[in-house]
């Protein structure tokens, strides 16, 4: 009987101590991964103060930047007040398409005014055709420190007007600062790399569309590859990112444009935007902006939407007209970035719409980058054939880029 009872209460303890142990643990490992997801939280360059205070004090600063230079965790304070609260001289703003509040439609004339809630005089860069700044806004300041959320692609102006100002800057012999942050199409490259002979203010270096490279990134390698007028190189230091890499999925705090209002507008961005190189709408004046497609013309979809002006969107293509066609904005976000880019969908329009050559503006191909995408789709190629013309390009492009790179792929 003892040794029955001793049997007994040795059960009962190695059914009964796990469990306790269990719960304990469980507890231990969520506090862990608790603390794991905080410790893993991106860190943008413009929050890492420590990095930058001691390189800038003294200086007089000109910032590149809009609305979405934002700090903090609940993204409420511009990186400019941050930079004030903490004695920097910024003497300039300088705003880049969209304006500094970013509200102004894409390519709108924007001009120079005043911030209101600090007085610093804003400088447009959309003001003039040459959107570079005069020797006297230039004699303002020492160094300019540059910090906008970028998508990614070679057709979105930011990383241009970047460029554009590290020209300036190699010019008139002043110092350059990026503040960097995640591309949020940052885990893909795709694409055809530019014909230089296409260069335009949709495309400014000889990069794939989906570069799936950072603005600090593409700073230091444009300074490397000897990318601006003449070879010139800039004096360029990067406040890089903390806890990013090529694979996370950053959800932006703040849409980088009026028209890429939530993440799979970003995510569709780089195969939808080709429409704007065609009479088809692409949902600007809509609630799904680069998520649907159609045309007053088009048929055989039970889709429909009407493009109407609104913010952002003043006059938009085929406006207050019924346009037939396909909705994206259900799609899973996943799915998209799987695809890459994406000409399917340009080919399906361009096949119901039955109008040859008419289709395509010559906007198109500064889209594109190469005019063989125009002419394969003419001659009634597909999708994934003309996806496979530019496979080398991708792969030679990861290659010069790799020692740019400032996060692991």
């Amino acid at each position: 009987m003892r040794i029955i009872r001793f049997l007994l209460i040795a059960l009962i303890a190695t059914l009964v101590v796990p469990v306790g142990a269990c719960a304990q643990n469980k507890r231990v490992n969520a506090k862990r991964s608790h603390r794991s997801r905080l410790a893993k939280a991106v860190i943008v360059g413009a929050e890492r103060t420590d990095q930058y205070l001691p390189l800038l004090r003294g200086k007089r600063i000109a910032l590149l930047s809009n609305q979405t230079g934002v700090v903090g965790r609940n993204h409420d304070k511009h990186t400019l007040d941050l930079m004030l609260e903490k004695g920097l001289n910024v003497t300039t703003i300088f705003s880049p398409e969209h304006g500094f509040r970013g509200k102004a439609d894409a390519g709108e004339h924007v001009s120079s005014s005043v911030d209101e809630k600090t007085g610093i005089p804003i400088a447009s860069l959309y003001e003039g055709k040459s959107r570079m700044p005069s020797k006297e806004t230039m004699d303002r300041f020492d160094v300019i420190v540059t910090d906008i959320q970028d998508v990614g692609l070679r057709f979105y102006t930011y990383y241009i007007t970047m460029v554009n100002m590290m020209d300036a800057a190699a010019t008139y012999d002043k110092e350059f600062v990026v503040f960097d942050r995640p591309n949020p199409n940052g885990m893909t490259v795709d694409g055809p790399i530019l014909d230089m002979n296409l260069k335009s203010g949709v495309g400014r270096l000889p990069i794939p569309t989906v570069h799936g490279m950072t603005m600090g990134e593409i700073a230091l390698m444009t300074n490397g590859e000897g990318w601006l007028t003449d070879g010139k190189k800039v004096k360029l230091t990067v406040i890089a990112c903390k806890n990013y890499t090529h694979r996370t999925r950053y959800k932006l705090p703040i849409a980088p444009s009026p028209n890429l209002p939530n993440m799979l507008s970003v995510y569709l961005y780089p195969s939808t935007c080709y429409f704007e190189g065609t009479p088809v709408s692409l949902g600007r004046g809509t609630d799904w902006p680069f998520q649907v497609y159609g045309h007053p013309d088009m048929k055989g979809y039970s889709f429909s939407f009407t493009p109407t002006s609104r913010p952002g969107a003043k006059t938009p293509p085929q406006q207050d007209k019924l346009c037939h066609g396909v909705d994206l904005h259900n799609l899973k976000a996943e799915d998209v970035i799987a695809q890459g880019m994406n000409l399917e969908y340009v080919i399906d329009a361009y096949r119901n719409l039955n109008i040859g050559e008419k289709f395509f503006t010559k906007f198109f191909d500064l889209l594109a980058g190469r005019t063989y995408i125009r002419e394969m789709i003419l001659e009634g190629k597909g999708a994934q054939e003309i996806k496979a013309m530019w496979q080398d390009d991708v792969k030679r492009f990861k290659e010069q880029r790799r020692p740019y790179l400032l996060y692991k792929e």
